[in-house]
């Protein structure tokens, strides 16, 4: 395993981690006998952050990593995220006294006294411009319930003015093959600030996988199923933005990626991994065989000079125009 320094926190994470999403709930069934083992082998693997959320599973997810780590809370670091449990558009949601409540409840279940990295989750630009909910976070900190805090961002703007104008030790954002446009400028802003950058949704929802076809059906817990178009959040988030079907297509035009490579999914976290402004990237499991697969991309080739431009040139002239929401 390979570590990268989360940014100014001190704390070197492994260059892939994990996201706990998927063993939560959302991602169709679940087994947790699966998803403690799977958790066993990356840890096993060297792994030692995992990102989660207070409504992944409605704290499920967080109730399974409080299992796995126990006794390893000082080697095993865990990021997790609020607000999403109430009202996001609601400055009250972001007040000390719900915060504070936000953040002790996933304490509680985490079973732990600080929590290593605390994540606005996806808030409206608003809120963040309004300011109040840094206070909060600070005064968290100060209380010892957190040790750093950061923001999931949904766009780039939102990634810029999280790393120029708070005092957030980290950001989260959508960055892969389909959605390239954090590489111009929020990578190296974040980087030259000393701003972590935790890389979610690396595979767009497996699209990235190549494993799909037009007639793929999902089922129906799965957000792939009934968030295709944002009828239940963003549309960004479900397959980096794209159409099903036109994902699809563009994914077999990107099978060349896997020559030498093993498969598209260790080949598409590479492609992620060879931008050093990059602390981790969280691709979601949901067995061990998953694992197994993701960390494979740890001893894959990288990609030369030719093979990013022609990547460059195919999300631009393919990809960038038809992703929907603002991103």
């Amino acid at each position: 395993m390979n570590y990268r320094q989360l940014g100014n926190t001190g704390i070197k994470v492994s260059e892939i981690s994990f996201g706990t999403w998927a063993i939560g709930g959302s991602w169709g069934k679940v087994n947790d006998g699966e998803s403690l083992k799977a958790l066993e082998a990356a840890m096993d693997a060297g792994v030692n952050f995992f990102d989660t959320a207070d409504v992944y599973g409605e704290g499920h997810s967080e109730d399974l990593l409080a299992k796995v780590t126990k006794g390893k809370e000082d080697k095993i670091h865990i990021a997790t995220k609020f607000c999403r449990a109430g009202d996001i558009y609601d400055p009250q949601t972001y007040s000390h006294d719900q915060v504070r409540d936000y953040c002790e409840a996933s304490l509680k279940r985490l079973n732990r006294e600080a929590i290593d990295l605390y994540q606005i989750h996806c808030p409206p630009f608003e809120i963040l411009k309004q300011g109040e909910v840094f206070t909060v976070l600070e005064d968290l900190k100060k209380e010892g319930k957190i040790r750093h805090y950061g923001v999931s961002v949904e766009t780039v703007e939102e990634g810029l003015f999280v790393v120029n104008e708070t005092k957030s030790s980290a950001i989260q954002v959508i960055f892969n093959i389909f959605r390239q446009k954090p590489e111009k400028e929020l990578l190296p802003l974040a980087k030259e600030k000393g701003v972590g950058l935790l890389i979610r949704l690396p595979l767009a929802s497996g699209l990235l996988t190549g494993k799909f076809t037009k007639d793929t059906v999902f089922e129906g817990d799965d957000h792939r199923n009934f968030n295709q178009n944002g009828e239940a959040f963003n549309v960004g988030e479900t397959f980096a933005g794209l159409e099903f079907d036109r994902g699809v297509r563009l994914s077999r035009e990107l099978e060349w990626i896997a020559e030498g490579r093993g498969n598209m999914t260790r080949a598409a976290l590479r492609w992620i991994l060879d931008h050093p402004e990059i602390s981790c990237v969280i691709p979601g499991f949901r067995n061990v065989r998953q694992v197994e697969d993701n960390l494979g991309a740890l001893t894959v080739p990288s990609f030369s000079a030719e093979e990013r431009k022609r990547l460059q040139v195919f999300y631009k002239n393919e990809v960038h125009d038809f992703i929907r929401g603002v991103y």
